[in-house]
């Protein structure tokens, strides 16, 4: 895979606003298209999908960045897409984007969760807690809260059914 890093560019302006999130499996969406290419490819492929709405003069967002891509190789199941709020700014505004990072969870193109702010130990607690719910099949309508709850039942189910039999 691909290193992890926050690239600055150069295009004749001194200023560090102009950065490039890129690296791991982080896809850089840039046009509506390709939104909707990934995470339709997602949905075929029952990928839940992380997305990331930032923008390159973001303190926070850069800060972020380099943990993001970092768990983008830790959870290869999962699609990691980032958004530049102030390059795609009609698809920022569907999303109802009002601060920046925001980070949204997607399952089937629904959301499932969502995170505010550049905090690290939850972001890793969500991205943990997904690979987990995409293990069963899409359930519209039910929370993640209550997926968990069935799949922990049942575990306690298996382990009464076994305890019975000994």
């Amino acid at each position: 895979m691909g290193h992890c890093f926050t690239k600055y560019q150069n295009d004749g302006d001194d200023s560090n606003h102009n950065v490039e999130f890129a690296g791991g499996n982080v896809h850089l969406i840039t046009a509506k298209e390709q939104w909707e290419e990934k995470t339709s490819e997602a949905s075929r492929n029952g990928k839940i999908v992380v997305a990331n709405f930032s923008a390159s003069w973001c303190g926070p967002c850069r800060m972020i960045a380099p943990f993001y891509c970092e768990l983008s190789e830790k959870h290869p199941s999962l699609m990691f897409l980032t958004v530049d709020v102030d390059e795609l700014t009609e698809l920022s505004s569907s999303w109802d984007i009002k601060a920046t990072p925001t980070f949204f969870f997607l399952k089937d193109g629904q959301q499932v969760d969502k995170l505010v702010g550049a905090n690290k130990p939850e972001l890793q607690k969500k991205d943990e807690k997904l690979p987990f719910v995409d293990r069963y099949p899409s359930r519209r309508g039910t929370s993640d809260e209550q997926v968990v709850e069935k799949a922990n039942l049942q575990g306690l189910e298996r382990m009464n059914r076994q305890f019975y039999r000994a």
